[in-house]
C-alpha cells in the first residue's frame, strides 16, 4: 500500500487545520491610517487581497455609488423594448431561474410592471422552469409552454438566465416573440445569444459596468429601473412616478443568497445594506411572517438571516418542487397567505435536509477512493441521488475536504446526467469545465456558472472520460497546491476583546457574505462545563474559561447521534469560534460560535 493510500496518512490529511488568513500588509497598514482599528483594519487585509481601490465605498455603503444602468451595453435598447410592451399593450413573458436570485428577479420585474407602469395582471406570464422537469434556464419545456400561451407574448423577459440558450431563443424569435436577456453568468465562448433582441450581461467582454460581481436580481432591478426612465422621457409616465428603490429590499436577498462577491463590490454591498433596512422595517408580509416564524430575538435581521434562514427555504421549494410557492410567498399581501405558503417552504426545507443528509452520507463514502489517490478534486455519481440537492452535497464535500467536488445524479433525458459543483479559492471552476470541454467535447454537451459553482449535463457513457478532462483541468489550474481542509481565522483577541463592544466594532464593517467572510477568531480555552442539546443531542453546550472570563458558547453539529465529545470538563481546547450576540427575553450577552475545536490537553 503506498503512501497516499495509507489510512492513517489519509486520516492525517484530512484533519482540518486552524490557519492565520493571510493579510495584504499594505491594505493593512493604509485601513489603519484611514481611521480604522486594529481589528477592522485586521478584518479588511485578510479578505481585500491586492485591493487598490477606495476604501470608503465598502466600509460605508451607498446608492451613490451605484452605476448608471446605461453602462451595461444593451440596457438602452433592452428598456425600449420593454417600454414599447408596455405602451402597446403587448402580452410579456417573465422567464426566470427557479432559485433565490430568480425568484426576487421575477418579484422586481413583476411589480414593476404591475405598480409602477400600469400593466394588468391578466397581460403577464409568468415563466418558471420546474428544476427536475424542464431543468435550467430557458428550457425546451419552457418554450413549448411559452409557445401554447394564448394569446401568446410577444415579449419575454429573462431574469438570472438565458445567456447559454441561443437555439431556444431562436425557436422563439422565429415564432416572433422577442428576448430580452437580463442575465449575470458567465457567457458561452462564442458570445451573446444572436437571436435575442437584447442582452444585459455586465460578465460581456464589451460591456462597460464596472462591476461584473452583480447578481441577476440586480441586473433585473436596472433594467427595470432603465425602463422606467424611458417612460418618463417618452411621456407615457409622469416625472412623480416612483423609482424602484424599495424593490431593493428584494435584490438584498437575492444578493445574498446567490452568493455573489460582498468583498470588492460596492454595488453588492450598497444594494444589501440599503435592502436590510428596507426589510426591517417590516412593510412586505414575507418579511412579517418571517419574522414571526423565526422569533422575536431574530430581528432585526442581517445578511446571516437572509443566507442561512430565507434564502434555503425557498431554494428548497425549487430543488424539490415547482418554486411558484415561493413567489407566492414573496408577492403576498397579506400576513396570514404569507404563513400559508411560508409553511410549504419550510416543510420543503425540512424535506431537503433529509435528503441532504443521506446523500452526504453516501457522496463521502463514495469519494474515498479518490482522497486515497489524493486526487485534485472529488467527482461523485449517486445514482439514486435527488438533482435538487447536488449542490448543497458538493458544498458539504468541500468543506470536509478542502478540494472541490462535483456531485452528479441522473438527469430526467434519458442517458444523461446532471451535476452541480463547488470550488476552492485558487481555482475558477467555470474555466475548469470550459477545459474539460476541450480536452473531452463529447463528454460536456452543457456547463455553465461562474468562478465558485457551476453545473454540468454529462452523457451517461461519457463519465470516465469526463471525470479524467476534469482532473486534468482542476490540476493544470491548481499545480502543486497541498489540499486538506483549511479552517482561516483573522489571529487571536485579547481577553478584553471578548466582549460585545467588540461584535459591534466588527459589525460596523458588515455586511459579510462570499469573499468578505464573518470574522473568525481562534484561542484556547478552558471547559468549565458541557452537555449535548439539541433534539437528537448533536450540538454541544459548552461554559470556557479564558483567564478571568466566562463565556458561553455552542458548537452545532459537533457530536453524531449518541455519541460524547473526545474531551471533557478540565480539558484545554484550541478554537475556531466567531462572535455571536444572544438575545433572550430582550437581554444580550455574548455568545461563542465554535466552528471546530481540538483537545490540547487532557484534564
Amino acid at each position: 500500500m503506498n503512501a497516499a493510500s495509507d489510512p492513517i496518512d489519509l486520516s492525517e490529511r484530512l484533519r482540518p487545520r486552524i490557519l492565520p488568513r493571510p493579510r495584504d500588509a499594505a491594505l493593512y497598514a493604509r485601513a489603519q491610517r484611514e481611521g480604522l482599528s486594529e481589528l477592522q483594519a485586521r478584518i479588511l487585509a485578510g479578505r481585500l487581497k491586492g485591493f487598490e481601490g477606495e476604501l470608503s465605498p465598502l466600509i460605508s455603503p451607498s446608492l451613490r455609488h451605484l452605476a448608471h444602468p446605461e453602462k451595461l451595453v444593451d440596457a438602452r435598447r433592452a428598456a425600449e423594448r420593454i417600454a414599447q410592451a408596455v405602451v402597446d399593450g403587448e402580452h410579456i413573458g417573465i422567464l426566470t431561474d427557479y432559485d433565490v436570485d430568480g425568484i426576487t428577479s421575477h418579484v422586481v420585474i413583476r411589480r414593476t410592471l404591475v405598480e409602477l407602469f400600469g400593466v394588468p395582471e391578466a397581460r403577464l406570464h409568468s415563466l418558471i422552469g420546474h428544476r427536475i422537469h424542464d431543468g435550467y434556464g430557458i428550457s425546451l419545456p419552457l418554450v413549448e409552454r411559452t409557445l401554447a400561451l394564448a394569446p401568446r407574448p410577444r415579449l419575454v423577459i429573462t431574469a438570472d438566465c438565458g445567456s447559454s440558450d441561443e437555439p431556444r431563443i431562436a425557436r422563439l424569435a422565429a415564432e416572433g416573440i422577442d428576448v430580452v436577456v437580463s442575465d449575470h453568468h458567465a457567457l458561452p465562448v462564442e458570445g451573446p445569444p444572436p437571436s435575442a433582441h437584447a442582452v444585459v450581461n455586465p460578465t460581456r467582454d464589451d460591456c462597460a459596468y464596472p462591476d461584473p460581481t452583480i447578481a441577476g436580481c440586480m441586473v433585473a432591478w436596472l433594467v427595470m429601473s432603465l425602463t422606467r426612465s424611458v417612460l418618463v422621457e417618452w411621456g407615457v409616465l409622469p416625472e412623480a412616478t416612483p423609482k424602484l428603490s424599495p424593490w431593493l429590499s428584494y435584490v438584498a436577498l437575492g444578493t445574498v443568497a446567490d452568493c455573489v462577491s460582498l468583498g470588492g463590490s460596492p454595488a453588492n454591498r450598497a444594494v444589501v445594506t440599503h435592502g436590510l433596512a428596507l426589510i426591517n422595517r417590516m412593510e412586505a408580509a414575507c418579511w412579517r411572517a418571517m419574522a414571526e416564524r423565526l422569533g422575536a430575538d431574530s430581528v432585526p435581521f442581517d445578511a446571516e438571516t437572509l443566507g442561512f434562514q430565507m434564502g434555503p427555504r425557498i431554494n428548497a421549494r425549487s430543488r424539490l418542487d415547482d418554486p411558484y410557492a415561493a413567489l407566492h410567498f414573496m408577492l403576498a399581501e397579506q400576513d396570514h397567505v404569507a404563513s400559508r405558503y411560508l409553511d410549504v417552504l419550510d416543510q420543503d426545507n425540512q424535506s431537503r435536509k433529509a435528503i441532504e443528509a443521506d446523500m452526504a452520507e453516501e457522496a463521502r463514502a463514495l469519494a474515498l477512493p479518490a482522497l486515497a489517490a489524493d486526487e485534485p478534486a472529488v467527482v461523485v455519481y449517486l445514482e439514486s441521488g435527488h438533482p435538487g440537492v447536488q449542490g448543497i452535497v458538493a458544498s458539504r464535500l468541500v468543506q470536509a475536504y478542502g478540494r472541490p467536488a462535483l456531485v452528479l445524479t441522473p438527469a430526467a433525458a434519458p442517458g444523461m446526467l446532471t451535476g452541480s459543483g463547488r470550488s476552492i479559492e485558487g481555482l475558477h471552476l467555470r474555466d475548469a469545465l470550459q477545459r474539460t470541454f476541450e480536452l473531452a467535447p463529447e463528454a460536456l454537451p452543457r456547463f455553465g456558472g461562474h468562478r465558485g459553482a457551476a453545473g454540468v449535463g454529462v452523457p451517461v457513457e461519457r463519465l470516465d472520460a469526463f471525470k479524467a478532462a476534469f482532473l486534468t483541468a482542476v490540476g493544470e489550474q491548481l499545480g502543486e497546491a497541498e489540499l486538506f481542509p483549511r479552517i482561516l481565522t483573522d489571529g487571536e483577541l485579547a481577553p478584553h476583546q471578548l466582549s460585545l463592544a467588540t461584535l459591534d466594532e466588527l459589525q460596523a464593517l458588515g455586511p459579510y457574505g462570499r469573499e468578505f467572510d464573518p470574522p473568525l477568531f481562534q484561542g484556547e480555552f478552558l471547559v468549565e462545563r458541557l452537555r449535548p442539546v439539541g433534539a437528537d443531542g448533536t450540538h454541544l453546550m459548552l461554559e470556557l474559561s479564558s483567564g478571568a472570563a466566562s463565556l458561553k458558547a455552542i458548537w452545532f453539529r459537533a457530536l453524531t447521534p449518541g455519541e460524547m465529545p473526545t474531551f471533557g470538563v478540565g480539558d484545554r481546547l484550541r478554537c475556531a469560534f466567531k462572535l455571536n450576540r444572544n438575545r433572550w427575553r430582550g437581554r444580550e450577552s455574548l455568545q461563542l460560535m465554535v466552528e471546530h475545536a481540538e483537545a490540547l490537553t487532557q484534564g
